[in-house]
């Protein structure tokens, strides 16, 4: 009885103690998966994450590649480029023309540029850099005046010009333009030699911004060797209009960003007392704004004043066609298609042309120079207008708008007297007849100068 009492508590103790085993057990293992589980989620965020950094790393290292490649692709470029300056001289207009296509694949639409004129100038990038440039590049004046100047064999009349054009300027108009002389050569050692002789000359003039020096890049100009001859001008000629329709372009471009107007001279002129104010009021008191061409001389391409915001359509019309006709033929053309109708007659198309090339009498400008850059030329051109004396004479007067109770004579109205175009012819005055001046802005008036004529057998000054 107690050896079976006995073993039953053994058998009891060992029973319990196998149920706390089991429980301590199934805790324990409880406990250990719930561990695992945690690492295991740390694991796979870890994993997830690593992965996201190689990403981007791979990511970060292509576009490091990229980037060193074009290091590379700029340098071998670099490299290369004196390869292709050896060769490029001897490829086609029509070759350059598609390689520059070509690089500039990156746009679906080609828009044309100067380059698709002048297809050489690709060759060197500082083409279209002056290689002399003086002056203090002011900017926002009221008229700009581009004086071209080329090698003469004889005499040069570029001092004397410059001379001319400064000595009647008033201080006031001396701070509202720009006069830019351009040495239209690319022999840099008498472009520099041309320059440091107008530095020594009108110190005070390029210090203050009134005149500024540019010369063309030696890349310029295109081969002259293979220009066609026409109109019966000797090859020699036709290579001298050539590069003149080239020298206004540069000098154009120059100067588009630098005034309102552009004023077109020459290098063997003189100028006429008052003529940039004569020339601003002009514009200025234009009652219209389809004008192109303000003419204050006759001759040639002299005294032509354009709008700046008209120059971009010159110069781009002079390119396409520089190589075929002069620039006052070309000029003429511009205005052909701008106004006249081909189903009209010549009489209508001149009446047309004439809204868009306006002339102002008398001339501002003499032409003073006998021996022409054309090498041999002599020539002897004046302009009858210039000091001509006339029944009327233009003056500068200020802004205003004028009115009279006058019956207008035909086209002489009191508009034209006042802008300095014509006279003002009216029939008889009666009481109460008036003339009235309004100005835009106040002014003082120290005298007013009325000149009066009649009509008796001949025209008499009263």
């Amino acid at each position: 009885m107690r050896l079976r009492n006995g073993t039953f508590l053994t058998v009891s103790l060992f029973g319990l103690c196998g149920l706390i085993s089991l429980s301590w057990y199934t805790a324990f293992s409880n406990s250990k998966g719930n561990v695992v589980d945690i690492y295991q989620r740390e694991f796979l965020a870890l994993r997830d994450r690593l992965h996201s950094a190689e990403q981007e790393n791979l990511k970060r290292s292509k576009e490091l590649n990229l980037v060193l490649d074009e290091i590379k692709r700029a340098i071998a470029e670099k490299q290369a480029l004196r390869d292709i300056n050896r060769t490029w001289s001897s490829l086609s207009d029509e070759t350059k023309l598609k390689l520059w296509n070509v690089t500039s694949s990156k746009n679906v639409l080609q828009l044309p540029s100067i380059f698709h004129h002048l297809p050489h100038l690709l060759a060197k990038e500082t083409s279209l850099q002056p290689a002399v440039h003086i002056g203090q590049g002011r900017t926002g004046v009221s008229i700009v005046m581009g004086v071209p100047s080329v090698k003469r064999e004889v005499h040069s009349y570029l001092t004397d010009t410059l001379s001319s054009l400064m000595s009647e300027l008033s201080p006031a108009e001396k701070e509202d333009c720009v006069i830019v002389v351009f040495i239209a050569e690319t022999d840099q050692q008498y472009a520099n030699s041309v320059a440091d002789n107008l530095k020594r000359l009108f110190p005070a003039e390029i210090q203050s911004g009134l005149l500024e020096i540019i010369s063309p890049s030696i890349h310029f100009y295109p081969d002259f060797s293979h220009l066609k001859e026409s109109f019966g001008d000797p090859k020699e000629r036709v290579r001298w209009r050539t590069k003149q329709n080239l020298d206004y372009c540069f000098l154009m471009m120059y100067a588009q960003t630098k005034g309102t107007y552009y004023v077109q001279l020459e290098d063997d002129i003189v100028a006429r007392p008052n003529y940039f104010t004569t020339m601003k009021n002009f514009a200025l008191q234009q009652p219209s704004e389809e004008w192109m061409i303000l003419e204050f001389s006759q001759l040639g391409f002299i005294g032509k004043m354009f709008k700046s915001l008209d120059l971009p359509l010159i110069v781009e019309f002079m390119l396409m066609f520089y190589k075929d006709k002069p620039i006052d033929w070309l000029l003429d053309h511009i205005m052909w298609v701008k106004v006249c109708n081909p189903e009209k007659d010549a009489k209508h198309c001149d009446r047309q042309k004439a809204n868009l090339r306006i002339r102002f009498k008398p001339s501002l400008f003499q032409h003073v120079g006998t021996h022409s850059s054309l090498a041999g030329k002599i020539q002897k051109l004046k302009d009858k207008d210039f000091g001509k004396q006339t029944l009327h004479k233009g003056h500068a007067n200020p802004l205003a708008e004028v009115t009279t109770s006058l019956k207008t004579y035909q086209h002489f109205t009191l508009e034209k007297a006042y802008l300095g175009e014509d006279f003002f012819w009216a029939f008889t005055p009666v009481a109460g007849d008036f003339i009235r001046i309004r100005f835009f802005t106040p002014v003082r008036v120290e005298r007013l100068i009325t000149v009066f004529w009649k009509m008796v057998d001949a025209f008499q000054l009263v």
